[in-house]
């Protein structure tokens, strides 16, 4: 194990606000989705608003109301992964057409950060336009293309770094 752990960000705009009848059920289930988030393995820090049960208070762009961010930090690449995909996030993540406007370009950043590290918004919305700008690479990268975290030398699929990096 290394001195570093992943931060995970994802933007999505939403299909209308926060408070309206089309997001209830969205907005009913994420006490659960986070206390599942903090309780699973792996699982390091999430960013809170004000009131510090969840992110939704937060504006990544002020001119955007309706943009909302989801920024946390985990042990590595397959314990986010089996949180996301392999618990019961996977029954909400599965419903996210229904709240969430489609996403024109990739709305998703994976890095890592020495462990304590804690991104600001800033820094993930810059992580998001690597992925966009030039695609995923060890600054920032996706699920779909891991890369090792510094010093590693290992993807989270066991692959090598030269096997991971795409030519």
């Amino acid at each position: 194990m290394t001195g570093y752990h992943l931060a995970q960000v994802n933007i999505g705009r939403i299909v209308a606000p926060l408070g309206g009848p089309e997001l209830a059920d969205f907005v009913a289930q994420l006490p659960e989705i986070n206390a599942l988030a903090e309780g699973s393995p792996g699982f390091v820090w999430r960013m809170v608003d004000d009131d510090g049960a969840d992110a939704t208070g937060l504006r990544p762009d002020a001119d955007d109301d309706l943009l909302l961010i989801n920024l946390s930090v985990w042990e590595s690449v397959e314990t986010l992964r089996d949180f996301t995909y392999r618990s019961d996030h996977l029954r909400v993540l599965s419903r996210r057409r229904e709240w969430f406007q489609p996403a024109s370009a990739p709305s998703q950043a994976l890095w890592w950060v020495p462990a304590g590290h804690r991104p600001s918004v800033a820094e993930s919305l810059d992580r998001v336009a690597l992925v966009r700008e030039h695609g995923p690479g060890p600054a920032a990268f996706t699920f779909r293309h891991p890369y090792p975290a510094p010093g590693d030398g290992v993807t989270a699929g066991g692959e090598t770094a030269d096997r991971a990096a795409p030519a």
